[in-house]
C-alpha cells in the first residue's frame, strides 16, 4: 500500500514538473496567464463579494461645506511667470473628423499602452502596444498603467513629441484642441454588463479623433471595441467624472507654443488644480451624495497637500460607496492617510483592494510605507520587493528599498 502511495506521489510531482515546464513554453504561458489571472480574479471575487471599497475606520463622515480656494496672489504670481492667452474664441465647427489611426486591439488588461500606441501613430510611430507595455506594466496581470505613466513614455521613447495632461476638463476642451487636428486621449469610467463577479464599474482609456455636434457624439479610437466608435456626449460627461475630467494631448514639439494657448490658463499646473477644485466643490454644492465628486476634490486638494481635508474628503467617497476597483487606478487616499499617520487606514484599504487586484504595485508600495511606520521593517521590505517583482520599471519602490537600505 504505501509503495502504491510513493509511486502515486512521485508521478505526481513528475506531472507537476512537466506542467509547469510547458507552461513556461513563451507560446503557452501567452494563452494561459492571462486566463489563469482571470480565473483567479473570479474566485478571489467570489470569496470576498462586494461592490464596493470597505469604510477605513479612522474615517468620519466630513461636513465641508465650502472648500476655500488657492491663496489668489499665488495663483496669479504663476500666470505672471508664464503669461498664457486664452484660447481665441473663434467658433468651432460642428463636425471634426480627424484621419484615424490603424488600429490594434488591447491585449490582457492594456488599454492604456494600447490606447497610447493608438494616438503615437497618428503623428507616424511605427511601434505598438507591446512596446509600451514592455516598459510601463511588463506583467500582464497589471492592470493598471497611469496617465503620467504615458506621457513618461512619450517624453523618453517619442523625442519628437510633446504631451501634457490636465484635469477638470469639458467637451467644449475636448472639441478644441480636436478641431485644430490633435486627437484627446481621456480616461474614463464604465459598466461591464457581465452576470459574473466581474460585473460592476471599471476604467478604461479612449482616444478621440472626431465630434459631431448635430449628433451630439465623440469618435472614439477604442483599443477593446473597435475604431471609430460612436460615443455619446453624455456618456462622455458621466463615465468622465470619475477621473477627475483628466485628459491627455500629444503633439509634436515645434506646436508647443500652440498648444499652450489653446490650453490656455491651464496650461499653468496650479491653476490648472484650483479650477477643477472649484468645479469639484460645485459639483458637490449640486448633490452632496455625488461619491466622484468627493473623490476629485480631495485629489485636487491633494494636489496642493491639504492632507487633512483631501482625507476627509476621500472619507466621505469611501463612505458612500467607492467602487472596488477605484484604488486600481487612483491612489489619494493612500497619500492623504499617509501624510495624517492613519496608516492602518492605509494598510486596510490596500489589502482590499490587493485581495481582488492582487498585481497593483502602487497599493504594495504605500501599504510597505505604512507598515514601515508603524514598526514592521520586514513587511515593509516584503511589499517593496514584491511591487518590483510585478513591475521591475517601479522606480517610486526601487527608492524605498534604497532608504531602507536593502536590495532587491
Amino acid at each position: 500500500m504505501r509503495s502504491r502511495f510513493v509511486w502515486f506521489a512521485f508521478g505526481a510531482a513528475v506531472a507537476a514538473l512537466i506542467l509547469l515546464g510547458v507552461y513556461h513554453i513563451p507560446a503557452v504561458k501567452y494563452q494561459l496567464e492571462w486566463r489563469l489571472d482571470a480565473a483567479a480574479g473570479i474566485l478571489r471575487s467570489w470569496l470576498h463579494p462586494g461592490d464596493t471599497l470597505p469604510t477605513p475606520e479612522g474615517a468620519k463622515w466630513a461636513i465641508i461645506a465650502t472648500v476655500s480656494p488657492v491663496h489668489q496672489p499665488e495663483v496669479t504670481k504663476a500666470l505672471e511667470i508664464s503669461p498664457t492667452p486664452n484660447p481665441t474664441p473663434t467658433p468651432l465647427p460642428a463636425s471634426v473628423n480627424l484621419s484615424s489611426p490603424t488600429w490594434e486591439k488591447q491585449d490582457w488588461n492594456n488599454c492604456g499602452p494600447a490606447t497610447l500606441s493608438l494616438a503615437l501613430r497618428f503623428y507616424g510611430w511605427e511601434g505598438d502596444q507591446f512596446e509600451i507595455s514592455d516598459l510601463l506594466k511588463p506583467d500582464r496581470g497589471d492592470r493598471n498603467v497611469n496617465i503620467e505613466e504615458l506621457v513618461y513614455f512619450v517624453r523618453t521613447r517619442a523625442g519628437w513629441l510633446g504631451a501634457e495632461y490636465r484635469v477638470g476638463g469639458t467637451l467644449e476642451t475636448l472639441k478644441r484642441f480636436i478641431a485644430v487636428g490633435y486627437p484627446v486621449i481621456v480616461e474614463k469610467g464604465y459598466i461591464i454588463e457581465s452576470e459574473g463577479p466581474d460585473a460592476g464599474w471599471a476604467g478604461h482609456y479612449l482616444l478621440f479623433t472626431g465630434y459631431d455636434d448635430e449628433r451630439m457624439v465623440f469618435i472614439a479610437q477604442d483599443s477593446f471595441k473597435g475604431p471609430d466608435e460612436v460615443v455619446s456626449y453624455e456618456v462622455v460627461e458621466q463615465g468622465w467624472r470619475a477621473f477627475n475630467y483628466v485628459y491627455l494631448v500629444i503633439f509634436p514639439v515645434q506646436k508647443a507654443e500652440a498648444v499652450k494657448t489653446l490650453f490656455g490658463p491651464d496650461i499653468d499646473l496650479d491653476v490648472n488644480r484650483s479650477r477643477a477644485l472649484e468645479k469639484a466643490q460645485s459639483m458637490i454644492d449640486s448633490d452632496p451624495e455625488d461619491v466622484f465628486a468627493w473623490f476629485n476634490l480631495g485629489t485636487n486638494l491633494l494636489y496642493f497637500e491639504r492632507y487633512g481635508e483631501a482625507a476627509q474628503a476621500y472619507d466621505n467617497a469611501l463612505a458612500l460607496g467607492l467602487p472596488w476597483r477605484f484604488t486600481r487606478y487612483q491612489f489619494g487616499p493612500y497619500i492623504s492617510y499617509f501624510n495624517q499617520g492613519r496608516f492602518e487606514d492605509v494598510i486596510n484599504l490596500a489589502d482590499a483592494t490587493l485581495y481582488r487586484t492582487n498585481k497593483a504595485e502602487e497599493s504594495m508600495l504605500w501599504r510597505g510605507w505604512a507598515r514601515y511606520r508603524l514598526g514592521d521593517l520586514h513587511g515593509a521590505i516584503e511589499d517593496f520587493r514584491a511591487a518590483l517583482v510585478v513591475n521591475p520599471n517601479y522606480l517610486d519602490a526601487q527608492y524605498a528599498l534604497d532608504f531602507l537600505g536593502v536590495g532587491r
